[in-house]
């Protein structure tokens, strides 16, 4: 029989665990969703007042309704500015997440899709004004679309010359954008 004398040792206390440091692109990408959310619900607080648009052909009523809609948006945000939703760290990592995009794709069959979609040339937007009415409406690419976080329903990616855009559809007003984010041609 093993007699011990004097004080008997505690075993080590397991130390209390600490999560895991969280990835910086995860913590980015979540203000930046936080910020969309903000946006969605300004935008629903002033779409309260609109009744609904029917079904309809007319593209006077589609009109009337987005201008309404938008003029709305727009007495909201009246304060709006770059940056309000593409803060510099999401401005930062989207434009890191659009160079991966063209560097693991062919970036020649990038470019050749954003000169096959209505290329718009750099033409001035500005956050909280209407998308330019006589400006094409540039699709993304898909395999850059696959590399920035997805959308809520009505909002939308577009592409004027170098600037990504973020659109509300039904409002057509700019929400927000990032001078710079596509490589030059």
């Amino acid at each position: 029989m093993l007699m011990v004398k004097g004080p008997i040792a505690a075993a080590p206390q397991a130390l209390p665990s600490k999560s895991p440091p969280a990835n910086a692109d995860s913590l980015v990408i979540s203000d930046y969703e936080k910020r969309l959310q903000g946006y969605l619900k300004l935008r629903k607080q002033a779409a309260a007042g609109i009744p609904p648009l029917k079904a309809t052909d007319s593209p006077g009523q589609i009109k009337d309704r987005q201008l309404l809609l938008g003029s709305k948006i727009q007495a909201e945000r009246s304060q709006a500015k770059q940056g309000d939703i593409f803060s510099p760290d999401t401005c930062q990592l989207f434009k890191k997440l659009i160079a991966m995009a063209y560097r693991e794709s062919d970036p020649a069959k990038v470019k050749a899709s954003l000169r096959h979609s209505e290329p718009v040339k750099d033409v001035p937007v500005y956050v909280n004004a209407s998308y330019p009415e006589k400006v094409p409406l540039q699709t993304m690419p898909p395999s850059i679309l696959a590399n920035v976080p997805p959308l809520p329903k009505d909002l939308e990616y577009r592409i004027v010359g170098q600037t990504l855009v973020l659109r509300d559809q039904e409002a057509n007003i700019v929400i927000d954008f990032i001078p710079g984010a596509i490589p030059s041609s």
